[in-house]
């Protein structure tokens, strides 16, 4: 499938009949398509792996084909911490089922415009997380701008105790 080799390069696209044996038998059929990418790269302190399910079931009375997709992505990124993103996605659309290669055409474009979408959502979420969610979650700095001296605390803590044990001698 050209769009495995453009969208994922190192990707495997399989397709297997998951029921009934073809078009004629019983009029309805099921094919269910796997996409699989890894990426692995230890050295640079980060994995990621994409695979997405989808189940065509073709309906020859009905002259329809539905299409359910399940994409599961997982990253990892593990050099000055630890960081994972597992994400889970689903969906489903269905079209007029034509000749052999306009539905094979119509169903390589559902799924290329539905995996296309979820990454380009994803990538809008993570390239305004740094911009909101990170500085929500950092401490405030305090109005005089000035960091507090946590390595300090401590000792200030006891400095204070021993000059209040020491008065009330």
């Amino acid at each position: 499938m050209r769009y495995v080799e453009e969208a994922f390069p190192a990707g495997h696209c399989a397709v297997y009949v998951t029921k009934g044996k073809d078009v004629d038998d019983s009029g309805c059929f099921e094919l269910t398509i796997v996409i699989s990418s890894a990426k692995l790269s230890p050295k640079n302190f980060c994995n990621g792996r994409w695979r997405s399910i989808w189940v065509a079931q073709f309906d020859n009375g009905l002259r329809t084909v539905e299409l359910k997709g399940h994409i599961k992505i997982s990253a990892h990124y593990f050099e000055d911490g630890n960081v994972q993103l597992d994400t889970v996605y689903d969906d489903k659309e269905s079209t007029i089922l034509q000749g052999p290669s306009e539905t094979a055409s119509a169903v390589v474009t559902i799924i290329q415009n539905f995996e296309s979408a979820y990454l380009a959502c994803l990538e809008d979420c993570y390239s305004k997380l740094s911009d909101n969610t990170f500085k929500e979650l950092r401490r405030k700095l305090p109005i005089t701008r000035t960091l507090f001296p946590w390595h300090t605390a401590r000792q200030l803590s006891m400095n204070r105790e021993l000059t209040r044990e020491m008065s009330n001698k």
